[in-house]
């Protein structure tokens, strides 16, 4: 009896040394899936990964258009890896701590908020990376005071136009609204007359409304020129510039095309626009109901852009000039967004029912 006992106890140790061994071969890092499905923490994070760093904007700064949230990439903790990428939330507070804009997951770590905040205002942000349902800790929180409403500051001009107000001066019936400013009819622009003159710069903005096969001619976006043009020609001007999207009148119908002289509205050689060629396959059929990003850049080089959606969207058209006769140096220094239709009339004029704002005139490109 005590033989057969003790034949069992050593089996039974034998079972036991087995087991062990087995569950030793187990590896004690969380695979991948377990960092994508870990109990939920003490702060209610369901993902083992770090909080994001935040990189900016950080202590108070200063904004001069819509922020953008910038974080530095999460890592996935015990060295595991998930599989697939991370997103990332961003989250946005007044000062009364009340959430204004939430991101939903992005699968980047940034991000620009979209929602219109109140101007001049410290606000408060934070992110977390998640992968799937499960979400990381929340990370520090930021700080930064939103846009002052626009200003003129010397040969800086930054202008939102949501805002109800406008820093330039109307001209013909406008109508603002909540998204920036409405030009009703080919007579309605708002000009700039810009203090200190830019002679090498950028001038841009975001346009909804253009619509295809419109009326008009070499129908004008926005443009600049010397002096007042109250007083003086626009169309006959030295230092005009005029950025158009052509009307059904136009060669050829929709296409986006450009003419800038520096100095001289009769010699050739000062005036930079694209060739007939690349104005025939810069034919685009724009949506009415589409945000654009027009983005005019001057100097040694001139350049016209134009994005879909917004400044980093699909890239629509990209045409430069080098201009390497004569110079930019209009003395006064008006801009436009539309264009006073001058002496070729209604047709070479403001598109009407084009909506602009974040109007942007400097001499640094657009923060």
């Amino acid at each position: 009896m005590s033989r057969r006992f003790t034949v069992t106890g050593i089996a039974a140790l034998l079972a036991l040394a087995i087991a062990c061994s087995r569950q030793a071969s187990t590896p004690t890092s969380p695979t991948g899936s377990a960092a994508a499905n870990a109990a939920a923490a003490a702060d209610g994070s369901t993902l083992k990964v770090s909080s994001p760093t935040l990189s900016s904007p950080l202590n108070d700064a200063q904004q001069t258009d819509a922020a953008t949230l910038v974080v530095s990439a999460a890592s996935v903790k015990f060295g595991a890896t998930l599989p697939g990428a991370l997103s990332y939330r961003f989250q946005v507070f007044n000062t009364a701590g009340t959430m204004v804009q939430d991101s939903g997951p992005v699968g980047a770590a940034s991000w620009k908020i979209t929602n219109q905040l109140e101007f001049k205002v410290r606000h408060t942000w934070r992110a977390r990376a998640e992968f799937g349902t499960d979400v990381g800790p929340w990370s520090a929180t930021g700080s930064f005071v939103s846009s002052e409403g626009g200003y003129f500051r010397g040969n800086e001009v930054f202008d939102p136009l949501y805002n109800g107000v406008t820093l330039g001066q109307t001209v013909g019936p406008v109508t603002f609204a909540s998204d920036g400013v409405r030009l009703e009819t080919t007579g309605s622009y708002v000009r700039y007359a810009i203090p200190q003159t830019i002679q090498s710069g950028e001038f841009a903005m975001e346009i909804k409304g253009l619509r295809t096969n419109a009326p008009g001619d070499k129908s004008k976006v926005f443009g600049m020129m010397q002096g007042n043009p109250d007083t003086n020609e626009y169309i006959t001007n030295p230092y005009r510039v005029d950025v158009q999207y052509r009307g059904t009148g136009g060669f050829p119908p929709n296409s986006i095309t450009y003419r800038v002289l520096y100095g001289s509205a009769t010699d050739t050689s000062v005036r930079y626009e694209p060739s007939t060629d690349q104005r025939l396959v810069s034919v685009k059929d724009l949506d009415p109901n589409t945000w654009y990003y027009w983005r005019y850049t001057w100097g040694k080089t001139v350049r016209v852009t134009v994005n879909e959606g917004g400044p980093t969207g699909r890239l629509l058209y990209d045409i430069s000039r080098t201009s390497a006769n004569g110079s930019y140096n209009p003395q006064p220094h008006y801009a436009f967004i539309g264009a006073p239709s001058g002496r070729s009339g209604t047709e070479s004029a403001t598109i009407p029912g084009t909506i602009y704002r974040n109007v942007w005139i400097s001499t640094r490109p657009k923060p």
